[in-house]
């Protein structure tokens, strides 16, 4: 059996018209008959990495590990059992390999890529090795022998992404995070040769798995010195600092007590000066652990709220089309509105009621269900008789947001604000004009 592949036939010859260019290039389409002992028997797709099970079947290296991380445990062509929890070996078949990158050359002008030749994946061996090394290394205060490991781990882990999770697995993120505190104790040395920014660097691809490594992560030295690197104006070391600061948040422990001064500053100058969506997650999720997590959650919002992050928080809403980004702000300012003060602060700006009402059932289920908390917080702790925010949200269409999600469907904690938001606006929804949610809300003002 074989397999058609469709190519395009390369290049067209320069100083044709276009007519003629467009001609040619319907008459050049073509398709390569592929070898079917060149195809992976699991995507039938053209094998880069081809290794042997104990079988004797081929296959390319990422589907058959894909295979077997989903929990088979046997032969996806002759179904016979492989080794328990995968304790066998994937034998790199150097001469399929070698057919297939000759095949290859023999097709290149039919646009034919030649493919590379694969490095041998990492083991949980060597990365246990180089995890001692980095260890001793560190206790002996040799900055220069820690660089070229950690240096080696980076490596391994950008050739691909079982490296990484192997890199994961075998302690890495721990090694790390004690180099790390290690050399950040006395970070003179180790700055002037780089070794805190290449741990970092690291430390952003693998992170830590023990309690203890997690530990060093978070302490008042590791934390110092991943603040360097946020306040720094290198992008990339910024970029990974943050997601460093991420997992170092995430621990427990940390969660217990005050982080170091200045953290705050530094994942609010995160949001006003974005890098990109990566960034500006890590940094949304920073910012959630902290204020839900944090010993002091009500001084940390206060001082979240002085440096300006909610309107940062809105705008970002306004701008950003990334539904992860959405989720994460829209959590952040529901904790925020946990407070008077944050309320107010949210009310404040002109685009708060619009957008949350346009963000419901637009984003995800996870986003509608901030949405409306936030508006529930909004318009339920209002004082006095003006009922400000009930109307403005009325006038934005939520009345019918809110009877369209009470028929949809939603979380029970979401379905509970939802009617009592009705209840609210069913008392006012006959007295202001309504508009169409839907509606480009970036020049709106309000009447009043």
């Amino acid at each position: 059996m074989v397999l058609p592949w469709g190519i395009r036939r390369a290049g067209r010859r320069a100083g044709k018209s276009k007519e003629d260019s467009s001609i040619d290039a319907a008459s050049l389409d073509t398709e390569i008959a592929v070898p079917m002992p060149f195809r992976c028997p699991i995507s039938l797709d053209l094998m880069k990495d081809p290794v042997t099970l104990p079988t004797g079947i081929t296959y390319d290296r990422s589907s058959i590990e894909r295979w077997i991380e989903a929990g088979n445990a046997s032969c996806p062509v002759t179904k016979q059992p492989l080794g328990g929890a995968g304790r066998f070996d994937l034998i790199p078949n150097h001469a399929i390999r070698k057919m297939i990158q000759s095949w290859c050359v023999e097709n290149c002008s039919l646009g034919v890529e030649r493919i590379p030749t694969p490095r041998i994946p990492v083991t949980l061996y060597e990365v246990s090795e180089a995890c001692k090394r980095i260890a001793a290394a560190a206790n002996r205060g040799d900055a220069k022998r820690c660089y070229e490991l950690v240096g080696k781990i980076r490596s391994w882990v950008k050739e691909s992404e079982r490296n990484r999770r192997c890199a994961t697995e075998g302690g890495a993120g721990d090694a790390l995070s004690a180099a790390l505190e290690l050399f950040g104790s006395a970070s003179t040395e180790g700055r002037r040769g780089g070794l805190l920014e290449e741990i970092v660097s690291a430390l952003a691809q693998v992170r830590p798995v023990s309690e203890e490594g997690l530990a060093r992560l978070g302490s008042a030295t590791s934390l110092h010195c991943i603040l360097g690197f946020l306040n720094c104006d290198d992008l990339s070391s910024r970029q990974n600092a943050v997601l460093v600061l991420k997992e170092a948040i995430s621990s427990n422990r940390i969660r217990r007590r005050a982080l170091v001064e200045g953290i705050e500053e530094a994942l609010v100058r995160m949001i006003r000066e974005p890098i990109g969506p990566t960034a500006t997650n890590a940094s949304l999720v920073a910012l959630f652990n902290m204020i839900s997590h944090s010993p002091n959650s009500d001084k940390t919002r206060s001082k979240l709220l002085h440096l300006g992050l909610v309107p940062l928080l809105i705008n970002l809403l306004v701008d950003s089309p990334d539904k992860g980004v959405c989720e994460r702000v829209l959590g952040v300012l529901d904790l925020l509105c946990e407070t008077r003060e944050g309320r107010d602060e949210a009310f404040g700006h002109a685009l708060t009621m619009p957008i949350l009402v346009k963000k419901i059932l637009r984003v995800s289920n996870l986003a509608t269900d901030f949405a409306v908390a936030i508006l529930w917080k909004l318009c339920k702790n209002e004082e006095g008789d003006e009922r400000r925010a009930l109307i403005e949200a009325i006038q934005v269409g939520g009345f019918q947001k809110m009877l369209v999600l009470l028929q949809v469907g939603c979380g029970e904690g979401a379905k509970e604000n939802v009617r009592e938001l009705l209840k609210l606006m069913n008392l006012y929804k006959d007295r202001v004009d309504c508009v169409d949610s839907s509606l480009d809300f970036k020049y709106l003002k309000r009447p009043y």
